[in-house]
């Protein structure tokens, strides 16, 4: 936890309201996102028992499957949730756009669900779906592998810091607003949107009453299980297969289940709508561009013939390729937020990596002659009260100038001398509004969204005898959906 994030945390105690850790919408929000509430038996592993999905508030589809255990009711749930999920995002695939010189479509699918927890579920139901096959003995309809290929997606664009193509609730909420209980308390989703009532506190306590708030998936509360699920899976048991007695036993269960499901299913709702009351930032667009061509590329896999599930795990490179990019991406992730948000740029002042303050002189016109042609190079001096500790010949980026680089050449007490280049232009006179003016608030910082090369990793045939020499294509078999269930 942050300095900043832990002081707001105590003057929401203070306030008794949830505290803005952040001025804008770090993640994109789609006009017509798909909320899936998952909720899985338990003791048992991911065998999903009842799921609450749509696109609108106010159109929730429950899906149930009345005997967990049976594998023949677990994929007509899958075949049914992929029904729903292919139709979402098969509907994104019709308007596309030109971009320098390739394709890709104007918009993309959204997934969202509660809390991690959901994104975990994704990531194992996709897997125990995507490897299936469709003839044979224990054959599958051919959309339960295209489920599991799509699950499989959403939860590794989860993984890859910035994308918004898959978001848990509680992390989104939590990234811009702090609260005046614990990290694991916000893990709780009724607990997390109490802060932002009238009686936060007798709300977050009612949160943690599973008779009055049941807990968002996918696991279920354990007496709610006992008193209530249990039996009433024994009595659909028990029935006779195409009576009457069992439909209504199923329909009792159904509405049992619709009972832990629809409180999430408002929440959810009420989530979004704090998320899309907030500004964007200025580089969600870019970031949300980079999800559609994702999900652009991603189609144009499938429909090219291809279409191979994704391996069980990957090689030792490319495990290693995808470790780097996600570090990439996390480091270009931070420093974008900063740029855009000066709430989340004052964690980096109190570090000293950045600093803020008044434009107390401008030579905007300066031109450096030292070279064999004369280049324009401005003088701005800014006086700041913030704590430095970067060294004169630091290269530093000012959120409201990107394109612009200030180098330190002098720092005299509060006074800091900056030598600006870029961004103004290629005449010797600045454009205008290009150079900060004098009574002007700037910031600048270390912060910096430039290009980072990727690293350098063998070929797959020259990984070391250390990792087992060059390793085989991995071969999806039954086995491993066989064991995904297990």
């Amino acid at each position: 936890m942050s300095s900043l994030t832990a002081l707001a945390r105590a003057l929401a105690v203070r306030a008794q309201a949830a505290q803005p850790i952040a001025t804008v919408r770090h993640v994109h929000l789609s006009e017509r996102p798909l909320v899936l509430i998952p909720l899985t038996m338990a003791g048992e592993a991911n065998a999903p028992l009842a799921a609450m999905v749509g696109s609108a508030a106010d159109q929730p589809r429950l899906l149930v499957v009345p005997q967990p255990r049976n594998r023949d009711q677990r994929f007509r749930f899958a075949a049914d949730l992929g029904d729903i999920v292919k139709s979402y995002v098969d509907s994104f695939a019709r308007h596309q756009e030109d971009v320098k010189g390739r394709r890709r479509f104007a918009d993309a699918p959204q997934l969202l669900v509660p809390n991690p927890g959901g994104i975990e579920f994704v990531r194992l139901f996709g897997r125990s779906t995507r490897l299936r096959r469709t003839w044979g003995e224990y054959a599958v309809k051919p959309v339960v592998p295209t489920l599991g290929k799509w699950l499989t997606f959403f939860a590794e664009r989860a993984e890859h810091p910035g994308s918004s193509l898959m978001l848990a609730m509680t992390s989104a909420l939590s990234m811009h607003w702090a609260t005046g209980q614990s990290a694991v308390e916000d893990a709780n989703l009724a607990a997390l949107l109490a802060w932002f009532g009238d009686d936060p506190f007798e709300a977050a306590l009612a949160a943690e009453d599973p008779e009055r708030w049941p807990p968002a998936g996918p696991a279920t509360d354990p007496t709610f299980d006992a008193a209530t699920l249990a039996p009433a899976i024994e009595r659909y048991g028990k029935t006779d297969a195409d009576s009457i007695a069992r439909q209504m036993t199923f329909e009792r269960l159904a509405a049992a289940l619709r009972t832990q499901l629809e409180p999430t299913w408002q929440l959810m709702w009420q989530g979004i709508d704090l998320l899309r009351a907030l500004p964007p930032g200025a580089s969600v667009v870019e970031r949300w561009a980079d999800d559609r061509d994702a999900y652009s590329n991603y189609v144009t896999y499938l429909d090219s013939g291809g279409g191979l599930p994704q391996a069980r795990r990957d090689s030792a490179v490319a495990a290693a390729r995808r470790l780097n990019r996600l570090e990439r991406a996390q480091a270009l992730f931070d420093a974008q937020r900063a740029l855009d948000d000066p709430l989340v740029m004052a964690e980096f002042r109190l570090t000293g990596e950045a600093f803020a303050g008044e434009v107390v002189a401008a030579e905007p016109n300066r031109l450096d002659a030292s070279g064999a042609r004369r280049k324009l190079r401005p003088h701005v001096t800014v006086r700041t009260s913030d704590p430095l500790r970067l060294g004169i010949g630091t290269d530093v980026q000012s959120p409201s100038r990107r394109s612009q680089t200030g180098r330190i050449v002098a720092i005299d007490g509060p006074d800091v001398v900056l030598e600006l280049t870029g961004g103004m232009g290629r005449a010797l006179t600045p454009a205008p509004g290009s150079v900060p003016e004098v009574g002007e608030h700037v910031t600048y910082s270390t912060v910096s969204t430039s290009f980072q090369p990727g690293g350098n990793f063998p070929s797959a045939e020259d990984t070391p005898w250390t990792h087992g020499g060059p390793p085989p294509p991995p071969e999806p078999t039954e086995e491993d959906a066989v064991e995904a269930w297990s």
